[in-house]
């Protein structure tokens, strides 16, 4: 029997290599969804891996087979399936393994709406009701079987996207765009196309091999062919989209990272322009830049765990007009309260095009701070490593401590969270200070408690 702990994750399902997570598995997934949402109609979609259309085919035969009619967008980024979710106030399936290697696959699933679908609100019934059928077999297929029909909504998803961002009125702008042999290369064209925008496509061939890089941009690795383009080209930005295409990392004209936090601060001082007063959301390892900016801009800044399921419950608490999280995931009430990266990315065009000076100068402003990014440390005790670190800094002068998620120690100069991965043996630490030196100095020291 596959291990259903590792098919089954905290908002999704993803990270199992296809000899586990077969077709007929993703056909009890897709009964035990169309059970579990009680849903007449549900919308699936997949991504260009080698084994994502025969898994999505899968899950629809076995929702079809309990009654379910099923609606098939086929290739398609997984924003693009969380809008047909919205747009058709469906239940929603995308299958893909977003930033991770060739050989995984997997699922992230929605209810109608974009709405989330987290351990506590499916996850567990869904996993429960697949093991049972593992043991017992198939179920009971229903009297009648639902109906399995395509649909194209890219262009319908691309118009709902230039709709919330009006870029009709900026200069023009030179975009480097890699898109990691991923989905950005199917949704970027559609998207930009008609603005005044000169792309520079690098690896826009769908090939779930990645055979240039993997598709993912929070390695630093795998942003040095873009920044490579940005500098010979002279663009005026580089776009890097993961393999799923939801999330987006930026590149300004000298071919540096921009930071997400930076990303995160910009677009909520866009959205609070037109929702004044609104609050947004922000995880707790995005930097002090951000909540800074929403207080300059009048709105009010509400701090969260890290991960997909958590912002958007709280997004839909609050009714926050936008959310943002370090590893560039930008949450959008004017999207279901969904991620997607592609909307992030045209406020960010939006906002370099409607003024005349440089990427790297326009968000100075929102990058105000020196930080570590994510440093993962293997450790055989995640939770005594974790104590020791919390016993060194308790009662330390200044410092206050709190465990919204990990352990999170801050003083007015610098601040560090220290996590442990739910998926792997692995503490991550960030720090953030006023200066790099003194990031350094924190994170050496936390470091070596943690390594001890």
């Amino acid at each position: 029997m596959a291990d259903l702990s590792q098919i089954v994750k905290a908002y999704d399902v993803r990270g199992v290599v296809p000899d586990q997570w077969d077709e007929p598995m993703a056909e009890l997934f897709g009964a035990a969804f169309a059970q579990v949402t009680g849903a007449s109609a549900i919308v699936v979609g997949h991504d260009m891996r080698p084994s994502s259309p025969g898994l999505s085919r899968a899950f629809a035969r076995g929702a079809a087979a309990l009654g379910v009619d099923v609606t098939e967008i086929g290739l398609c980024s997984t924003d693009e399936l969380y809008f047909a979710s919205g747009q058709l106030d469906l239940p929603g399936a995308m299958f893909t393994a977003s930033h991770n290697p060739a050989q995984y696959n997997g699922i992230k699933l929605c209810r109608a709406g974009a709405a989330p679908v987290g351990q506590d609100t499916g996850l567990a019934e869904i996993r429960a009701l697949v093991e049972g059928w593992l043991e017992t077999g198939a179920p009971e297929p229903a009297a009648t079987a639902g109906t399995i029909t395509s649909r194209d909504v890219l262009a319908d998803y691309a118009a709902h996207l230039r709709s919330l961002v009006d870029l009709t009125g900026i200069r023009p702008l030179k975009v480097a765009v890699d898109a990691g042999n991923g989905m950005g290369g199917h949704t970027v064209p559609t998207v930009l196309a008609g603005l005044p925008v000169d792309l520079v496509p690098m690896y826009f061939e769908l090939d779930g091999t990645f055979p240039n890089h993997e598709a993912n941009p929070l390695d630093p690795k795998n942003l040095v062919d873009l920044q490579a383009k940005v500098r010979e080209t002279g663009a005026d930005i580089g776009l890097a989209f993961d393999g799923d295409a939801d999330r987006c990392f930026v590149v300004d004209e000298r071919g540096e990272p921009v930071s997400p936090s930076a990303i995160t601060a910009l677009v909520a001082a866009r959205e609070l322009a037109k929702h004044p007063g609104g609050t947004i959301i922000h995880n707790l390892i995005t930097s002090w830049s951000v909540p800074e900016v929403v207080a300059e801009q009048g709105g009010k800044a509400v701090r969260t765990r890290v991960g997909h399921s958590f912002i958007k419950q709280e997004m839909a608490r609050s009714g926050a007009i936008f959310g943002g999280e370090h590893s560039a995931h930008y949450y959008f009430r004017d999207f279901w309260n969904a991620d997607t990266g592609m909307l992030a990315a045209l406020h960010v065009l939006a906002a370099l095009g409607g003024q005349d000076g440089p990427l790297s100068g326009l968000v100075r402003q929102y990058d105000r701070y020196a930080a570590s990014g994510e440093i993962n440390s293997t450790v055989a005790d995640q939770a005594g490593r974790a104590a020791a670190v919390r016993a060194a800094y308790e009662g330390a002068d200044g410092a206050t401590l709190d465990e919204l998620d990990g352990l999170t120690v801050a003083t007015a100069d610098w601040w560090f969270n220290l996590r442990a991965s739910n998926t792997e043996p692995l503490l991550r630490l960030n720090v953030e200070a006023r200066d790099a030196e003194t990031v350094a100095r924190v994170r050496d020291e936390v470091l070596s408690i943690v390594r001890a």
